[in-house]
């Protein structure tokens, strides 16, 4: 993925990279490289770490306008798209990202299952670049009651 240095691609597909402390377990994306942000924290140092692909979607909403620049529609006239906020998997952080085009908002659900997947975004040099989206599961992959994985 060209989002470097937040992604990578495993055996399993391609996955988040964050950072996690030492000291008191603390993972945090984007990965930090000066600091814990647990204000709690006895102090430890932060070693990259690769996040789980999937996760129980935390929030969700659509964007009916366009964001600022450098954000470039992929489409004219612009088309609303969707946002999912997911908390990974284990001591996971709530990441925030688009869901690939399609996806329908009635078909969201707080407690649902997303896995990440690769999307495209353009740039303005007008090239497309490789982003993470975040894939809604069916209920049938996700867990009896709405537990993690």
């Amino acid at each position: 993925m060209e989002t470097a240095p937040w992604t990578a691609r495993g055996a399993d597909g391609p996955h988040l990279v964050g950072s996690r402390c030492t000291g008191c377990g603390a993972v945090s994306f984007p990965p930090d490289r000066t600091h814990c942000r647990d204000p709690l924290c006895p102090g430890g140092d932060l070693v990259e770490a690769a996040l789980p692909r999937r996760g129980r979607i935390w929030s969700f909403t659509d964007c009916r306008y366009p964001p600022p620049p450098p954000y470039v529609p992929p489409t004219d006239p612009f088309e609303p798209f969707v946002l999912i906020a997911v908390e990974v998997d284990g001591p996971g952080p709530i990441v925030l990202g688009q869901a690939p085009p399609g996806t329908a908002l009635s078909s969201l659900r707080v407690g649902g299952r997303a896995e990440l997947v690769e999307g495209t975004a353009a740039a303005p040099d007008g090239r497309h670049r490789t982003v993470w989206n975040w894939r809604p599961l069916p209920d049938a992959d996700a867990d009896p009651g709405g537990g993690r994985r």
